[in-house]
Parts: structure tokens; sequence; C-alpha cells
């Protein structure tokens, strides 16, 4: 069952985080998806919790009044929702692809595309994570473990990923880049592999929080993607 709570109190992106976070973490919540312009939260859960309940988990400033029944949730209208916010993803996928393949228009070879991509990968989503860098680390804490081990790790993330996209597309240090994307990644794909195992529907941090999209399998390939690029090359460089 699916129930809308007005919380006042939030102003930022990082408030919305937050909230999210909290909240994502009741027993009794599957999913949560707070609206920072409207300040309502809507909250799917396997036992009803009443604004009381919600608020005393919350810090103090936050206050929280229920805005509407409880509705049975449809399985069909979540899905093209999802879809509709995963487009900005693919699109920028897509750019990506097209840009690594037209660099190596000429002469083509295969390394030197999987480096241009892992290069522009990082480049790019780097940039959207810098878009709202406060807002970006309560995100990323709900499912990465070493951001949520490590906070400050969270606000030096967007650093990282600008470090190791210079040193693919420069070719600064291979190997250590792709030992570092092995790591990196390889945390965050345990992360956002155990949200999805727990159902759990949390705001991907993957670009930022200046884009809205919700974690789903696509993150998961995403990683995966990037992880088998850095493997193969790895295995290519000390076969």
């Amino acid at each position: 069952m699916k129930q809308t709570y007005f919380i006042n109190g939030m102003t930022c992106t990082g408030c919305k985080s937050k909230v999210e976070h909290i909240l994502g973490n009741l027993d009794e919540v599957t999913s949560v998806n707070v609206n920072l312009e409207t300040k309502t939260a809507e909250i799917e859960m396997t036992t009803t919790l009443d604004a009381a309940s919600i608020e005393a988990v919350l810090p103090k400033k936050y206050k929280v009044q229920e805005a509407s029944v409880n509705v049975f949730a449809s399985t069909e209208a979540p899905q093209k929702s999802e879809l509709k916010q995963l487009f900005p993803l693919f699109l920028i996928f897509f750019y990506i692809t097209t840009a690594s393949l037209l660099l190596q228009l000429k002469f083509w070879d295969m390394e030197a595309f999987m480096l241009d991509f892992m290069g522009l990968f990082y480049i790019v989503f780097s940039f959207f994570k810098f878009l709202d860098y406060k807002g970006f680390p309560s995100s990323f804490q709900m499912y990465d473990p070493l951001a949520k081990l490590i906070p400050a790790y969270a606000w030096i993330y967007p650093f990282l990923e600008v470090i190791l996209g210079l040193m693919f597309l420069i070719r600064i240090e291979i190997p250590i880049a792709l030992i570092a994307t092995i790591v990196i990644l390889g945390i965050t794909t345990i992360g956002v592999t155990k949200s999805l195992l727990d159902n759990k529907t949390i705001q991907c941090a993957c670009l930022g929080t200046a884009l809205k999209l919700p974690m789903t399998k696509a993150t998961f390939i995403e990683n995966s993607i990037m992880l088998i690029m850095a493997v193969w090359m790895l295995i290519n460089i000390y076969a």
C-alpha cells in the first residue's frame, strides 16, 4: 500500500536525499519517492505508518502531516514512469558510445575505443554530480557501502571520476586506472545489487541529483559494462 505525507522543512536536494535515505531504511518501507517541489513523500509500505511515526525518525526540523489515504500500487504505471526516467541515461550512453566510435573512425583500435569510452564515461558522469555537489553525497551514501562507512568518500568521489577519466583519455598509468575502476565500481555494484535484491526504490546518484533516476537493473548493467571493460583490458595488458 502507498501513503503520501507532507514533509515541511525540506529546502534542498540534500534534504530530499536525507529523508529518502532515512525512510528507505525502515523495515516497513519498500520504496520512497520525495517530491521537493510539493514537499511530499510517497511511501510504499507493508504496514501502515502514521504521520507521528514518520516524524519521529526524521530530524526535528521536519514536520510531517498525512496528505492522502492509502492506495494499492499499480504495477503497470511505475514501469512506464521508470522507462521515461531512464531515458537521459540511455541518451548519455548513446552519445558517449558515438563519440568513442568517431575518435576511432580513421584507425580502428578496440582497446583505444574502450579507453576513450571509459574516459568519457567518467568525465560526463562527474559533470552531472558537480551540478549539485552538495546534494550528491547524501544520495550516494544511500547505497554505496564505502560511502556509508566513510562519508568523506562520497565527497571526493566526483573528483576521483575526473582523475580516472583524464587518465584514460590521456593514457596515463592505465593499469592503475583499470584497477581503481574495478575496485571503485565493484564496491558500488555490490551496493546496487543489494538495493535491487531488497526491492528498495531509491534514487540513483550515477548522474548526481540534477537528473532524478531510479535505482534499477539499468544501473547494475551500466556498472557491469565498465567492470567488464576494465577486467578485459587488465587481462590483455598482463597476458
